[in-house]
């Protein structure tokens, strides 16, 4: 199982280091893209299947369906990590994710999400503020779906 959250900085040339206890679980060949909330979404080629839940099978009619796809699909790339474990990221997946020079991967069981460290932390503060709230909601939404 991925978990955990690792710091690590960029290089000059975009690229930086796949923490290792991640690495061991998540292997050596990775696809990346696009993730939520300015984050980027990082699995190996066996868990990309994962990402693609609730889409797959959808009428190709279905917009929500269609859209997800162009989003989690249009913006992948294949990654593969050197013998250091290093990757680049590559300059689109920078941008979007406002990557500066020192990021976190967070661990979050069949995916990575890579954060710029400002951003992260600044989301995480908000996140310890309101998880009180966000819980609650899943508790009532769990109720509305059993009646």
């Amino acid at each position: 199982m991925l978990l955990g959250q690792y710091e690590a900085k960029v290089g000059e040339k975009s690229r930086t280091a796949f923490p290792k206890k991640l690495r061991e679980v998540i292997g050596e060949k990775l696809i990346i893209t696009l993730g939520y909330e300015n984050s980027l979404i990082i699995v190996s080629e066996q868990g990309w299947k994962a990402l693609l839940e609730g889409t797959e099978g959808r009428p190709f009619i279905e917009k929500p369906a269609r859209e997800t796809q162009r989003y989690l699909l249009g913006g992948a790339t294949f990654v593969e990590l050197d013998s250091k474990g290093r990757f680049v990221i590559p300059d689109y997946l920078r941008r979007f994710a406002k990557i500066k020079t020192e990021v976190v991967f967070l661990g979050l069981s069949r995916y990575v999400e890579l954060w710029d460290k400002e951003i992260w932390e600044a989301y995480r503060q908000n996140l310890e503020k309101n998880i009180e709230n966000i819980s609650q909601k899943l508790i009532d939404k769990e109720k509305v779906d059993k009646t």
